[in-house]
């Protein structure tokens, strides 16, 4: 987290890296069975990226996502393959839910897990401030099941409701969103707002690459068409002279006889 000043107050804020996200898929109710947009965010090297995944988001323009998610959706969208999400879908006051997987902590007890106070220090009690007590009737004799005990402590999916978003980096992709939000550092978190989505133009990445690698191979061809002027020359030259030592030598062998 950081912190942003407005006028003379100080907003605790979290910057969120937002986008560029491509679509790689629209799924529609008559062919899928339900509304849905599949999107891709980050990259990685494309050795990385299994062969069926490479030619799937290949058609995006981006073969080398590192991040694939499906987003469901309750109506048709307007958006095609290739289209870009950016920060230009929000905007500065916007309230917002983040959606993101909380830190895992391992295995923790009550007082950690469920908050509860403990036992007291003094007066009988030895080795059991922490500790959680009876936790079943003696009536059933078994545990009733959701029972608070101790257990597996968080890496959960984690819902943080009605956030501001306080400020927009939009030449970086930066959401500064008011408080903190679910999650670690460098974790993968789903901003969800009010209102319809926003669709850029896709950069064109891969086809400046294809652009200049065509005029190269091309320029290529000339080279091995100058080539083939330059042997006929040779051949030719070398027979005048081969027929003028011949002519020399006849004359020379009839004078000495």
């Amino acid at each position: 987290m950081t912190q942003i000043w407005e006028g003379d107050k100080v907003v605790p804020v979290t910057p969120v890296a937002a986008g560029p996200c491509f679509v790689t898929q629209v799924k529609d109710e008559k062919k899928d069975g339900y509304f849905a947009l599949q999107v891709g965010f980050d990259t990685k090297k494309e050795k990385n990226v299994k062969k069926p995944q490479r030619n799937h988001l290949a058609k995006s323009g981006h073969n080398n996502l590192k991040y694939v998610k499906e987003l469901r959706l309750e109506s048709p969208i307007e958006a095609k393959i290739g289209d870009v999400i950016n920060t230009e879908t929000f905007a500065k006051g916007d309230v917002i839910d983040v959606i993101g997987t909380s830190k895992g902590k391992g295995f923790q007890g009550v007082v950690k897990r469920h908050g509860f106070r403990g036992h007291k220090h003094t007066h009988g009690n030895k080795d059991q401030e922490r500790h959680s007590g009876s936790v079943a009737p003696k009536g059933p004799a078994h545990v009733f099941k959701g029972t608070r005990m101790g257990g597996q402590t968080g890496n959960d999916q984690v819902t943080t409701v009605n956030l501001e978003v306080v400020e927009i980096d939009a030449l970086n992709n930066i959401i500064f969103v008011k408080g903190a939000i679910p999650g670690a550092v460098n974790s993968l978190v789903i901003i969800k707002g009010k209102g319809d989505l926003k669709f850029g133009v896709a950069a064109p990445v891969v086809e400046e690459v294809k652009a200049e690698e065509t005029p190269a191979v091309v320029e290529e061809a000339p080279v091995v068409a100058e080539e083939i002027p330059a042997v006929a020359e040779v051949k030719t030259e070398e027979a005048p002279v081969v027929e003028e030592a011949k002519a020399e030598e006849a004359p020379a062998t009839e004078e000495t006889k």
